[in-house]
C-alpha cells in the first residue's frame, strides 16, 4: 500500500465551504480542530429540526471514506438533537475534531 498525499484538514474544510456556498447552501465551521490532521464531522441541516451527519472514516484498505454513523436511521430518525448529542460526545473525546455545519434542503454534504 502506498502512502497517499494528504491535504491539511484546514485546506480541505475551506474547499468544502467554498463548494457549498457556491451551490447556494449556507456553510460554516462550528468547531475548529487540528489544522493539519483533525477529523471532520459534517452536520447537514435539512429543515424541520432534522439533520444528517457525515463523518470521515477509513475503509479496510485504508482509503478515506465518508459514512453516516446513524446508518439507515438517518434522516428518518435523524433529529437535529440526536446529531448534536453525537457531536458533543465526539468533541469531548477528540479535541482535534472539526465540525462543519451546512444548511441545505437537498441534504448535500459537499464532502470530498
Amino acid at each position: 500500500m502506498t502512502e497517499e498525499a494528504r491535504l491539511k484538514t484546514e485546506i480541505r474544510v475551506s474547499a468544502q465551504l467554498r463548494r457549498a456556498r457556491a451551490a447556494g447552501a449556507f456553510a460554516t465551521i462550528a468547531r475548529k480542530g487540528d489544522p493539519d490532521a483533525g477529523a471532520v464531522a459534517v452536520k447537514v441541516y435539512l429543515g424541520g429540526r432534522t439533520a444528517r451527519l457525515f463523518v470521515q472514516s477509513r475503509d479496510l484498505d485504508g482509503a478515506a471514506i465518508w459514512r453516516e454513523p446513524f446508518g439507515d436511521d438517518a434522516p428518518a430518525d435523524g433529529s437535529e438533537e440526536k446529531v448534536d448529542r453525537w457531536l458533543e460526545k465526539e468533541a469531548s473525546i477528540d479535541p482535534d475534531l472539526w465540525i462543519v455545519e451546512i444548511e441545505d434542503r437537498e441534504g448535500r454534504p459537499f464532502v470530498d
